[in-house]
């Protein structure tokens, strides 16, 4: 090349290779870690996220957080992710998993800087996952699942996640009884709980109702505000004067002329109402709108009509009373209507909800969540979405394990007792994972007021032996070491395992990069 430098990628290309592409990977990660880790646990917390519109969101649920924030760099996006990713597969411990993948990335950090080469990193910390994973399954209670024990697991997902002036136990209890009404013999059907937010009410006005909540609102006045013994169809049509495909016009003459239009428009609409009633329908859910002359016809009738009800509402109505949907009301069949126990539309300050509860199918339900203020209302929605999805993943994916702490306590003991039979310096990433570990327990303890270092070797000490076991307990404005069992802290084993595997994968990702390029 006669000396000259030989550019493959254009002068203007931002890259950064080895040693600082690692560092700065790493330390963007550590920093989205460490912007959760101090909402963990019941003591955690909480962040305020403010958007550049104003929107305002005040929460400590680690996904919401990441989510919310607006991160570009890639390496910070990958523990976004690990958040995500959590949440999508077992609903709940999404800050647990992001702070394992900094603290993972801190000792792979160290581990880096003593010469141990990436890829031996890498290979330690997928054989202490493994023996981690191990030791979670070795962890599971014997216990049978019943409603106590899936209550224990409800409440200790929800403690410390705003749930307003209503106490957890009355909460977990409606949570239980939702995921108990939607169990068959194939497991937990999750996607038949449905929870619908209402402002205007302290939080102790929640509520388990056995049916679907909609927003949409009836269309007449006259219609009846309850209907029992329903016999309901789901429409998805326009009630109203068909239009032509083309623009056209008409000449009107005479007032004869114009009085036989209307009344060919009324018969038109009336049509709606006669072709209901003669189906046996009491209620109407139309996916489109309803003309305000058809909502009178319906009215009179003697027919409860919805119009513009959302296409997900209209599905879960449908699956709820055993409707199908039709495209045409003169085409409705008797294999196309579904029945209810009761339709009636309940008032909440300026909002009316229409209940349809008891249906045919008797399947789903929806718990009604109400709270003061937006703020209260959208942090109770997101303590019990966790607490319905963890109590579901310990129905379906294999019961529960110690909480506060415990259960990591006795991972990090196990890799450590494993890790001398790890030959090379793979040992010394086995170890690393094994103080990794150890910063969730340690967290939990400093969030509660207590010592971290104190309250770290007071845990080991309750651990020791077969039979050890001991946690960080919240009691009053400080934590204390207690069994997690006997305090009812339990987490589903599914959590555990999902968050240590997202959390490495995560970790060993960022920490096999050695060059970052700037693409088009």
């Amino acid at each position: 090349m006669g000396g000259r430098p030989m550019f493959v990628l254009a002068e203007d290309t931002e890259r950064t290779q080895g040693r600082d592409a690692q560092s700065s990977n790493i330390s963007a990660g550590k920093a989205v870690s460490e912007a959760v880790r101090t909402t963990l646990g019941p003591r955690g917390m909480d962040k305020m996220l403010v958007t550049d519109t104003g929107d305002v969101t005040i929460t400590n649920d680690g996904a919401t957080i990441l989510g919310t924030m607006d991160i570009e760099h890639p390496a910070a996006q990958m523990i976004v992710e690990v958040a995500e990713a959590q949440e999508d597969e077992v609903g709940d411990g999404t800050t647990t998993a992001a702070v394992l993948a900094g603290e993972l990335l801190s000792k792979a950090e160290d581990l880096l800087d003593d010469d141990v080469h990436p890829t031996t990193i890498v290979e330690g910390y997928a054989q202490a996952r493994d023996i981690a994973v191990e030791a979670i399954d070795g962890l599971v209670l014997d216990d049978e699942l019943d409603d106590d024990l899936l209550r224990d697991v409800a409440e200790s997902s929800m403690t410390g996640k705003g749930t307003g002036d209503v106490t957890t136990e009355k909460l977990a209890d409606a949570v239980v009884r939702a995921v108990r009404h939607v169990e068959g013999d194939e497991g937990v059907v999750r996607d038949n709980v449905r929870v619908h937010t209402q402002t205007g009410a302290s939080s102790s006005a929640t509520e388990l109702v056995e049916g679907v909540i909609s927003d949409a609102e009836a269309v007449h006045a006259n219609m009846p505000g309850e209907v029992g013994d329903a016999t309901i169809a789901v429409v998805d049509e326009k009630f109203g004067v068909r239009e032509t495909e083309i623009d056209a016009e008409y000449n009107v003459e005479s007032v004869d002329q114009l009085t036989a239009a209307v009344d060919a428009e009324d018969r038109e609409l009336r049509e709606y109402a006669d072709a209901l009633s003669e189906a046996g329908v009491d209620v109407v859910f139309s996916t489109d709108s309803i003309e305000d002359r058809a909502g009178a016809y319906l009215a009179d009738a003697g027919v409860l009509a919805f119009e513009n009800v959302d296409d997900d509402e209209a599905k879960a109505i449908a699956s709820a009373t055993g409707a199908g949907r039709t495209s045409k009301v003169a085409d409705i069949e008797d294999a196309d209507l579904g029945e209810a126990e009761t339709v009636r539309v309940r008032t909440f300050g300026d909002d009316d909800l229409a209940f349809v509860e008891g249906g045919a199918a008797a399947e789903a339900v929806t718990m009604l969540i109400r709270g003061g203020t937006d703020h209260v209302v959208d942090e109770l929605d997101r303590a019990l979405e966790d607490a319905l999805d963890v109590v579901t993943a310990a129905l379906d994916t294999g019961g529960v394990v110690p909480g506060a702490g415990a259960t990591e306590i006795a991972v990090a003991n196990r890799v450590r007792e494993e890790s001398a039979s790890v030959e090379g310096r793979r040992q010394l990433a086995v170890e690393a994972f094994a103080d990794a570990v150890d910063v969730l327990p340690r967290t939990l303890a400093e969030n509660t007021g207590m010592d971290p270092i104190d309250g770290l070797v007071d845990l080991r000490a309750g651990n020791e032996g077969e039979e050890g076991r001991a946690g960080i307990i919240a009691e009053g404005e400080h934590g204390e070491v207690g069994d997690p069992v006997e305090a009812g802290v339990l987490d589903p084993a599914a959590v555990k395992r999902e968050a240590v595997e997202s959390a490495t994968e995560a970790a060993t990702m960022i920490a096999r990069i050695d060059d970052v390029i700037a693409a088009e």
